[in-house]
């Protein structure tokens, strides 16, 4: 048997900007994508912290150091700049994988710097 697993995730990261006219995804800070495993197009679930919504994108790579989080596309219209977003990855593993599997847990203070892996 497989299972569905959480991988990593980015825990209350603030958005930093919105961008509508985009065809859709998550833009992330490249040191933030490498403490927390993540790739450009790999699919992430994102949860707002201020409003409940829950939606699934995938991640494209902003600026190292950048501290960008944005939401792009249709996204765009579910959140604001300012609210707190956890963002998750996951993965396919095997029943003996999940037994000893570890989420990668990155933590960022308010302006997105990384706090903690």
């Amino acid at each position: 048997m497989q299972r569905f697993m959480l991988k990593s995730k980015i825990h209350r990261a603030t958005l930093t900007g919105t961008e509508l006219d985009y065809e859709g995804s998550i833009s992330i800070d490249r040191q933030l994508l490498e403490a927390a495993d993540m790739l450009p197009g790999e699919q992430v679930h994102v949860l707002n912290l201020h409003n409940g919504q829950r939606l699934v994108t995938y991640v494209i790579e902003a600026p190292s150091g950048s501290r960008t989080m944005m939401l792009n596309g249709p996204a765009a219209r579910l959140a604001a700049v300012g609210d707190m977003v956890v963002v998750l990855s996951y993965g396919v593993f095997s029943e003996e994988e999940t037994r000893s599997l570890r989420p990668k847990v990155v933590l960022v203070d308010a302006q997105n710097r990384l706090i903690a892996e």
